[in-house]
């Protein structure tokens, strides 16, 4: 395996641990909040967990990140580690969410309920950990796509809708009423139109800088991609180049199926040296393929003899 691919492979590797941690750490979290029907310091226990943004953007985060673990599966099976650009956005609005949850229970709740209590039990979970690590999976490994400032602002529709819920069970409706008490404290603690202002200014921002780190690590990623490529394929003639990983696909798969890694033929063409055209390089990939897949049948029955 040349260097390109090993890099490739790292990167799904890294992408695949922080993604299920995180889905390990938020299913730890919320099931330790189900299972508890009563807890001094917290009302929202049992089914009511689900009224809580905490809870809420934890389990946004750990779907998003969940979509990513077949494509990092497949990675690793095809050397070919890529993700389509909806789940790249969609990690950013689950990382938005969490980043937030963090925020809060480091700034606002654990100054007047104490650390302990913020960041211990299920808490540890979902105020902690799960937000740490879906900020550095989503910043350094989910990146394979450039989020652009149009996509950036839908990250702000989750936290704008949980306002708009609980601005209405907490103020319109109220706690006697059968609607929720304050228990973030933004109606009680504060006017309510400063959180009612502040809120997507804040969102945008933490929105912004997730953005920042996340395109600087694919910038980074891509132009380390593209020096590795010139370095490996550079004076190589592409074509044989193809035909050998044709030949290692063919050797290490138990199955006639062909899986083109077309990206990764297209990467070896730009850097190359060689002018050979993508569709030639696809096609000669196909047949050698299956030109070394049909020696391997051919020889099976004469080793079984």
């Amino acid at each position: 395996m040349n260097s390109v691919l090993r890099y490739n492979r790292t990167q799904c590797l890294l992408a695949l641990i922080s993604a299920a941690a995180v889905v390990i750490c938020v299913c730890a979290g919320v099931t330790m909040n189900l299972t508890t029907i009563y807890d001094e310091n917290f009302d929202h226990m049992g089914i009511r967990t689900f009224c809580m943004f905490t809870v809420n953007s934890n389990i946004l985060e750990a779907v998003a990140l969940a979509l990513v673990l077949p494509y990092t599966v497949d990675g690793l099976r095809k050397n070919n580690y890529h993700l389509p650009n909806w789940i790249v956005v969609l990690n950013l609005i689950g990382a938005t969410g969490v980043t937030l949850t963090f925020l809060v229970s480091l700034f606002l709740l654990a100054p007047v309920k104490g650390f302990v209590l913020i960041f211990t039990g299920s808490r540890f979970f979902l105020h902690g950990v799960c937000p740490i690590l879906a900020i550095i999976a989503f910043c350094f490994f989910i990146s394979d796509h450039r989020i652009t400032r149009k996509e950036a602002w839908l990250a702000l529709i989750p936290t704008i809708i949980y306002g708009i819920v609980y601005f209405i069970m907490v103020v319109v409706i109220g706690e006697q009423n059968g609607g929720w008490n304050d228990f973030y404290g933004f109606a009680t603690r504060l006017p309510v139109w400063i959180p009612l202002l502040a809120i997507g200014p804040i969102i945008y921002g933490i929105t912004a800088l997730l953005r920042l780190l996340h395109n600087g690590s694919y910038d980074r990623r891509k132009a380390k991609e593209a020096r590795m490529y010139q370095e490996e394929y550079a004076g190589r003639d592409i074509r044989e180049a193809v035909m050998a990983m044709a030949r290692d696909q063919s050797a290490s798969r138990r199955t006639a199926d062909i899986i083109v890694p077309s990206r990764i033929i297209s990467l070896m063409v730009a850097h190359g040296d060689d002018d050979a055209p993508l569709d030639e390089c696809c096609l000669l990939f196909v047949n050698t393929y299956l030109e070394n897949r049909g020696e391997k049948d051919a020889e099976a029955p004469k080793r079984k003899g």
